[in-house]
């Protein structure tokens, strides 16, 4: 049975229908009629106005990366539209579901170059699932059903909704009905069983077995079955940024981190295995480091939900296309029962050498001034693996990569392959009103974090749980470091003159506290976790603090480097 509602209704209306708990936006004069019916909505769906346009879209990924639920963020035309860019092109590269709905001039207005017009179906078409313009009222539920249905099914991404301002004022007879299939899409390919046999022989016969986890273990909700798949052929598995937490960090068979600053081990190993299987990634050059020499000696197996992914880097010897929900348990059943105990220790010993040279450095350093590693390990040590742990781009992300534990699934944040500074605070934000019971701990650097500093206003206002650990080196650290290393200390253009961030907090209704020196920091991380609601821990950190291992660009990842290169 219909009923019949203006266009705005029908768009809060929609979002109802699909569950949607948040809306993060800000208003503006092409979206205002929905703004306007939101007002007889607020008891059915909450809106979270932020300080920044950029803010709304990075907080709805964070919504949508521990929640496992559609993001969803709302602007209004113009710089309103284009300002959501960024964050939709860093939700398709790292496969966040979103739903981004936008205001447009009116019908008869378009291409005519009015006040606060854009394209933006034109400028998002390359980073975005799928995208429409809506002009007329009665296209908006189908519209806003088939957008949550790309978004969240096959490999989840961004989506957005333009819709033009006649559109939202005109009424329409209001039907809902939910999106399960779209002609010509197939999100789920059906697996080929013959595929997956080939596979099975391949590891039953491997001597020295290595696995690849991608986020898509996450995406798809299979961490259940992945364990199961490398316990029964006791396969040591190496994680990429994305996959983080997907498997517990103390597992037996989590050999660490993979990458341009992953583990010594997981990194040298790829050009040591006989058998390659990487499930749920996609081989990001970040991962591989020179392609020409990545993983030659061994055959490589690749489990993915998305065709174009298979050989688009990497070479395969049997891909296997498919969920791997429904991929993983039918290749566990075909596994001979295997532990590998010679092979992981030759991890180990590798791991022995990077914890000598590296990580008790970065741990216990012999240095006054404080290190971004210790700082993640004692926070790590006081949440004991349970936090959900945030971060935005640079150096500390790499620490906070690398050293910080997990017990639990979907508790990393971090923006992987666009690598957006001032991500962090509002996607920190996200998480913590999508998981509202749980600590969410932003490590931040102070570069990017004075890119979305205004998000502190929407923190307060929504008495957000987020504590902040901001890691103040004075300088772009990761810029830094490699012109320190490959560009003989020409330091152009990274040094930063801050400001006062405890004051500037403070202004924003938010306590917090500065860290300069090694005995106080215990105190202060004591008093940031147990403060109720939002805190800012500033933490002056040496400026020469660099993260090692390293794989430098155009090497092989066997050509990992553990300290400096010697001049």
């Amino acid at each position: 049975m219909s009923t019949k509602l203006t266009g705005s209704q029908a768009v809060l209306q929609s979002l109802i229908e699909e569950g949607t708990e948040y809306i993060f936006g800000y208003p503006g004069g092409a979206i205002m009629p929905v703004y306007d019916a939101m007002m007889d909505y607020e008891d059915q769906i909450k809106h979270i106005l932020t300080r920044h346009e950029q803010g709304a879209i990075h907080a709805a990924q964070g919504y949508a990366r521990v929640t496992g639920k559609v993001g969803v963020c709302m602007a209004t035309s113009g710089p309103g539209a284009t300002n959501l860019i960024t964050g939709i092109a860093d939700a398709m590269i790292d496969s966040t579901p979103l739903v981004c709905i936008t205001g447009q001039v009116g019908s008869p207005l378009l291409g005519t170059d009015a006040f606060q017009e854009t394209d933006v179906v034109g400028i998002s078409m390359p980073v975005t699932k799928w995208n429409v313009l809506v002009t007329k009222p009665e296209e908006i539920p189908f519209a806003i059903a088939q957008a949550f249905f790309i978004a969240k099914t096959g490999r989840p991404g961004p989506v957005l909704v333009d819709i033009t301002k006649d559109a939202q004022f005109g009424s329409l007879d209001f039907n809902y009905k939910k999106c399960t299939n779209i002609r010509s899409y197939e999100p789920k390919p059906v697996f080929e069983p013959e595929k997956i046999e080939q596979a099975a022989q391949l590891i039953n016969a491997a001597k020295k077995p290595y696995v690849l986890l991608g986020q898509g273990v996450i995406l798809g909700n299979a961490e259940a079955e992945f364990k199961a798949f490398i316990e029964k052929a006791g396969l040591p598995t190496a994680w990429t940024i994305l996959g983080v937490s997907a498997l517990d960090s103390d597992h037996p068979l989590n050999m660490g981190m993979l990458g341009m600053h992953g583990n010594y081990s997981t990194n040298v190993m790829n050009n040591q295995c006989d058998v390659l299987i990487a499930v749920g990634m996609r081989f990001d050059d970040r991962v591989t480091g020179d392609l020409k020499r990545f993983a030659k000696q061994a055959k490589v197996i690749h489990m993915e939900i998305d065709p174009a992914e298979i050989d688009k880097n990497v070479k395969t010897d049997v891909a296997i296309l498919g969920d791997v929900k429904d991929t993983l348990p039918v290749l566990t059943r075909l596994l001979e029962k295997r532990d590998h105990a010679e092979w992981i220790a030759e991890f180990k010993k590798l791991d022995a050498i990077e914890n000598e040279k590296v990580i008790q450095k970065d741990f216990y350093p012999d240095k006054e001034g404080l290190t971004m590693g210790e700082v993640v390990r004692r926070i790590n040590e006081r949440t004991g693996g349970k936090a959900i742990i945030v971060t935005d781009v640079g150096q500390h992300q790499m620490f906070a990569s690398r050293y910080a534990k997990h017990k639990q699934t979907r508790n990393f944040v971090t923006s992987g392959g666009l690598g957006t500074m001032g991500f962090g605070l509002p996607a920190a934000h996200g998480a913590a009103m999508g998981c509202p019971d749980k600590d969410v701990i932003l490590f931040v650097g102070d570069g990017g974090f004075q890119m979305t500093i205004q998000e502190l206003g929407t923190i307060n206002q929504t008495e957000a749980n987020v504590k902040v650990v901001l890691l103040n080196n004075k300088y772009l650290g990761m810029v830094r470091q490699w012109q320190q290393l490959f560009f003989d200390r020409r330091y152009s253009q990274t040094y930063l003159m801050n400001p006062d961030f405890i004051m500037i907090a403070k202004g924003f209704g938010i306590e917090g506290k500065k860290v300069m020196h090694r005995p106080e920091l215990d105190a202060a991380i004591d008093e940031m976790l147990s403060h109720k609601g939002a805190y800012v821990l500033e933490v002056s950190i040496e400026k020469e603090d660099n993260v090692f291992p390293m794989v430098p660009t155009g090497a092989s990842v066997s050509e990992v480097i553990l300290e400096p290169p010697q001049k």
